[in-house]
């Protein structure tokens, strides 16, 4: 693992249990990627005619970051045709960055001994077509192993060499070699693209003994704009590159960001590049520097990822300082004045990868604008604050006159406009100062950039100081005695493991943001043993906690029903068993319909009535529970509710999340979405059983209300509403900087909804029946208590 913020750290754990079945898989097929060691050069004419070297000698690199321990591993060797295998045995480990050197046969001519190796073999190997296998066992290969058969053989890496051999890794074999050339991998071993045509060049042999640090291999003059280009992948990837000058402007653990004091004035390429070392660099900050080594792309989360990847200098890079104590490169503009990001297009010349689509506009599209200015100093006055700091210390931000905004202060999302503009501002260099939504920075922010796990990144050089935007928690009125408020709040993974505070904290939000409504739909409460996953499934000290701490802060005294799940089937962290429940107060005319029999499985059913308003087979009962949209996520809970005559029936609702969708700023455009695929099966289910009330009851007074995990605007929403519109989509009634309950990654948006159908909706005359308010207590600050906002709906009666 190369760099990561504590929000990378989150991101990456989410996949390890597939990164590490890819690294499984990786070591046992030739014809993948090596995540570590590679066969960096062969030589096969050492001793022959005009030959210097007095040895064959077949070279290792590791281009990982970790050391491997090479015991048990070998070298193996056959000619260019042939299908027996000779073997070398290897031993001890070798370092990140570090070359093996294996010794082979030695010839009667030559005059230079191979420097010292790290093992020794005596296989006469062809000077000019030959196949070499790095291999993690022992055991011969059996074959000429063309196409696949070397998939479980344990080959970490392989190489055909010379136009006749009959088996290589990709395109063709690596170029015929001679008496005087060896094959030598690109970028001084770090390129590994798994074609020995692409990988390899013939030049002069040029073996690394144990302890000896790699030799430089050729390389070609390079400024930085010709490294980034005009593009998302350098032109210049998998070369190397020498003589590349530039200041340094900033200097992490592992890694420097310099910059050309001299640009070309093309906005289109960055005058800066990240400098990638392994370990602290012995540079400083305003020394002008010289820089070789590979060019590489470097992509947070592993090949796989949908994560943009980073253009740097790597491969054990060699840095000469020509002189300290410089001045800076003047930093970029970004906002008024300056450089101004695209308002609305993230891309839209893409089909598919930005970093293949062959088209590159940093004038139009977001993406791109920021591509043109990766690792360079840039600077934002007065920053908007768009998204509150969180955990990890990173703050969404936006320049001046970015739209369109939210009516305190934040940027709201739209169906054509998911806010390019947008960047965050992280504390890798500097502490970034916690700040709410509608704050500022202060002054001129200044820093470099960077991406990281589907974000561009700003890190400033200073700590910026905080103007406050005084954003305060909104508080919603309290419901009059016609009214009955129904609200939703995801609670976020509520259980007896969590502190007194956070059961005191959403007490004083439920009685006093909230007004204490008479009916709350709560998602994520978890079993009585929190994470633990312990087969514990209920939830009773859970919700009891609640209730009691909402009589302690002086509100009502509250009921609860839910419905237990099948232990780990409901989706969530792991061993929490989330679900979703009914809180509900008495003392104004609301009563629970208790019927027996619901439980994990047990489906509810609507059960007509001769002459009567439908009722419920089970309440409180899941819907549709065997459904297959509903495998490893939450169920609905319905419940049947009798206010003052009437029958109200509330579907509490969790759908699945997001996770596993592509970034906004990653490289595939449009990102694809196949999270919404389930999302709107269960959307489905859930509108089928509100059919199933009002075709027995076109008058069923019916609120579907949770965390929908979905914009108002999106097909999911759709679904509810139903194409006859029985249903009405409350966050659609507001206007449009007042719709969102969620603040992600800077962007407003709604994800929990509240719908009722159109005889709670409609009043009488052209009054409307409902009043409905988005209560934005928790998404726009940097402390608290759940990363969603309730919201309530009053219903007229």
């Amino acid at each position: 693992m190369r760099r990561l913020t504590l929000a990378a750290l989150a991101a990456v754990a989410a996949v390890a249990a597939s990164a590490a079945l890819a690294l499984a898989f990786a070591a046992s097929s030739a014809h993948a990627v090596s995540p570590d060691v590679v066969v960096s050069q062969v030589y096969g004419g050492g001793g022959n005619g005009g030959a210097t070297l007095t040895n064959d000698y077949i070279e290792l690199y590791n281009r990982g970051g970790s050391a491997v321990a090479l015991s048990g591993w070998s070298v193996q060797y056959a000619s260019a045709t042939g299908s027996s295998w000779q073997v070398t045995a290897l031993s001890g480990s070798i370092a990140p960055g570090a070359r093996y050197l294996v010794a082979e046969a030695a010839g009667a001519g030559g005059t230079t001994p191979l420097p010292a190796p790290n093992a020794t073999g005596s296989i006469a190997m062809s000077a000019t077509a030959g196949k070499v296998a790095l291999v993690t066992n022992a055991t011969a290969l059996t074959a000429v192993c063309a196409a696949t058969c070397h998939a479980g053989a344990g080959v970490r890496d392989y190489i055909g060499y010379g136009t006749t051999a009959t088996d290589f890794e990709g395109s063709g074999p690596a170029p015929t070699l001679s008496n005087t050339t060896a094959a030598l991998r690109d970028g001084g071993g770090t390129v590994d693209t798994d074609d020995s045509a692409a990988d390899f060049t013939a030049g002069t042999p040029a073996p690394a003994g144990a302890g000896e640090p790699p030799p430089p291999p050729p390389g070609v003059p390079a400024r930085i704009r010709d490294i980034q280009g005009a593009a998302h992948v350098s032109p210049l990837v998998g070369r190397r590159v020498i003589e590349v000058p530039g200041v340094v402007t900033a200097v992490a653990a592992n890694r420097f960001f310099m910059q050309d004091p001299h640009p070309d004035g093309d906005p289109q390429t960055s005058e800066a590049i990240i400098v990638f070392t392994s370990s602290a660099p012995a540079v400083a900050v305003g020394d002008a520097v010289t820089v070789a080594g590979g060019v590489e792309e470097f992509r947070p989360g592993g090949a796989t990822n949908a994560n943009l990847a980073t253009t740097e200098i790597a491969g054990s890079p060699a840095v000469v300082v020509e002189s300290s104590g410089n001045p800076l490169p003047v930093a970029t503009l970004v906002g008024p004045g300056g450089r101004v990001p695209p308002g609305n297009v993230i891309d839209d010349d893409a089909t598919g990868s930005v970093e293949t689509s062959g088209t590159f506009d940093a004038a139009t599209d977001g993406i791109d604008f920021w591509e043109s200015v990766e690792a360079m100093r840039v600077r934002i006055d007065e920053p908007r604050v768009v998204g509150p700091t969180n955990r990890f210390g990173e703050t969404a931000v936006v320049p001046a006159g970015a739209q369109p905004r939210t009516a305190r202060g934040g940027i709201v999302i739209s169906p054509l406009d998911f806010n390019p503009e947008r960047i965050v501002l992280a504390d890798t260099f500097a502490t970034v100062p916690a700040a709410d939504v509608g704050a500022r920075y202060a002054g001129a922010v200044t820093g470099v950039t960077e991406y990281n796990f589907g974000l561009f990144t700003l890190l400033p050089s200073t700590s910026p100081q905080v103007r406050d935007g005084g954003l305060r928690p909104e508080t919603t009125r309290r419901q009059r005695g016609n009214e009955l408020a129904a609200a939703t709040f995801n609670v976020e993974n509520l259980s007896p493991l969590d502190p007194p505070r956070k059961y005191a904290t959403l007490a004083r939000q439920i009685i006093g943001n909230l007004a204490a409504p008479d009916l709350v739909a709560l998602e994520e409460i978890q079993d009585n043993t929190g994470p633990a996953n312990d087969g514990v499934v209920a939830a009773d000290q859970t919700l009891e906690l609640l209730v009691a701490a909402i009589r302690a802060a002086g509100g009502p005294r509250y009921h609860w029903r839910q419905i237990d799940p099948a232990d780990g089937a409901d989706g969530g962290q792991p061993g929490g068993n989330i679900r979703q429940a009914f809180v509900f107060r008495t003392d104004r005319g609301l009563r629970f319909v208790d019927r027996p029999g619901g439980d994990a499985t047990t489906p509810v059913a609507v059960v007509a009535q001769n002459r009567r308003a439908p009722q419920l087979s089970v309440s409180p009962g899941r819907i549709d529970p065997a459904n297959p949209v509903w495998a490893n996520s939450r169920k609905p809970l319905a419940g049947e509710f009798r206010w003052r005559g009437e029958r109200i029936f509330a579907v509490a609702n969790h759908f699945n999340s997001k996770g596993g969708d592509q970034p906004l700023f990653g490289r595939f455009q449009p990102p694809a979405r196949p999270s919404e695929v389930q999302r709107r099966g269960q959307a489905t289910a859930v509108r089928a059983f509100a059919d199933a009330l009002l075709a027995e009851d076109r008058h069923a007074r019916i609120v579907v209300l949770g965390d929908i995990n979905d914009f108002e605007f999106s097909d999911v929403a759709n679904i509810l509403v139903g194409t006859d519109r029985s249903l009405v989509d409350l966050p659609r009634t507001l206007p449009a900087r007042e719709r969102y309950t969620y603040v992600f990654e800077g962007n407003s948006q709604v994800l929990d909804h509240i719908l009722i159908s159109r005889a709670l909706a409609d009043g009488p005359g052209r009054r409307a029946g409902y009043e409905y308010d988005i209560v934005h207590a928790n998404s726009e600050f940097s402390e608290q208590v759940s990363d969603h906002d309730p919201q309530v709906v009053r219903l007229r009666r």
